[in-house]
């Protein structure tokens, strides 16, 4: 996920006409859906949107949606943290700690079943986790469409390509040893597109990471509607281990792992207390996410996971 730290004037944009009703469900193509819950955009523009879940296999997803055309505007933020170095307030600052600690930790995740090789990060933001793995001697790409992100990354020297188009013009087929999305598989457009190419360019023992945030876990159920981790409308998709898995089944992988991602329910429950209270509180935050830990009986029940694919 990323996090936008919330400003306290927040201006409804002219943009929630053009909004786009997915008629389908992404995973099983049912059409019958039901509301799960209303929540706000705390973050940019003021405006509610509906998640909703399939009556089928119960995938859940934002909709209606902003229309592709329009969707960057919901990322319209300095504070948007992904896409910038800021350190400015103390989200940024808490993230910028516990980041620099968990990219040596991600990398050695890779290595657990991949001795080095290529890697390719997908909504590599600044390229902080591309930089890690190429001083571990990785040949590393990216892809960010954001122009003041992919920015940033090109002055470290790395190879950053906007679009999907980019990345077939430059990777051969079966050529990667590892694909890596942290919180970027919930904010991605062309979905069935991009989980086809991500197969396409796998070799057969490579492995495709995917970090997402858990709706099942005890944070979500505790601030619901305030939960930051929902992140309307952009956040498209909303996961827990059922419907990743069959999402990715879908596209010829299977799950080989579940790992936490323990820092997260103390980062998303200071954002949750603000939307909440209207103020952060680093005590409740703390106190919210500890339980959460605590409660999560197994790694598929924390606030967000990383899954880790092997190719069918």
């Amino acid at each position: 996920m990323v996090f936008i730290e919330v400003k306290e004037k927040i201006v409804p944009r002219e943009t929630l006409v053009y909004m786009h009703s997915i008629q389908s469900c992404p995973v099983c193509h049912n059409n019958d859906f039901k509301e799960v819950i209303t929540c706000k955009d705390y973050t940019v523009s003021g405006e509610l949107f509906n998640i909703v879940a399939c009556a089928k296999c119960d995938f859940r997803f934002t909709n209606p949606r902003p229309e592709n055309e329009v969707l960057g505007e919901y990322y319209k933020s300095e504070d948007y943290i992904s896409h910038s170095d800021t350190k400015k307030g103390i989200v940024s600052k808490l993230y910028h700690l516990v980041r620099d600690y968990t990219l040596k930790k991600k990398e050695g995740l890779l290595r657990e079943y991949v001795s080095r090789g290529t890697l390719l990060d997908y909504g590599c933001g600044t390229g902080m986790f591309l930089q890690t793995c190429k001083k571990m001697s990785w040949k590393v790409y990216g892809l960010e469409p954001d122009s003041g992100a992919r920015k940033l990354a090109e002055k470290h020297g790395l190879e950053i390509k906007q679009n999907l188009n980019e990345l077939n013009q430059t990777i051969p087929e079966r050529s990667l040893n590892a694909i890596t999305l942290w919180h970027v598989l919930e904010h991605v457009t062309e979905l069935d597109q991009t989980l086809s190419f991500f197969h396409k360019s796998l070799n057969s023992d490579g492995v495709l990471v995917i970090a997402v945030p858990n709706y099942c876990s005890y944070d979500a159920k505790y601030y619901g509607e305030y939960w930051a981790a929902y992140d309307v409308p952009r956040h498209l998709y909303h996961f827990n281990l059922n419907s990743i898995s069959n999402l990715l089944a879908n596209h010829g992988f299977k799950l080989l792992q579940t790992k936490p991602m323990k820092f997260d329910s103390y980062y998303v429950s200071l954002l949750s207390e603000k939307y909440k209270s209207g103020r952060p509180s680093l005590i409740k935050a703390f106190l919210r996410g500890f339980i959460s830990n605590l409660k999560a009986k197994s790694a598929s029940d924390y606030s967000s996971v990383i899954y880790t694919f092997k190719k069918a």
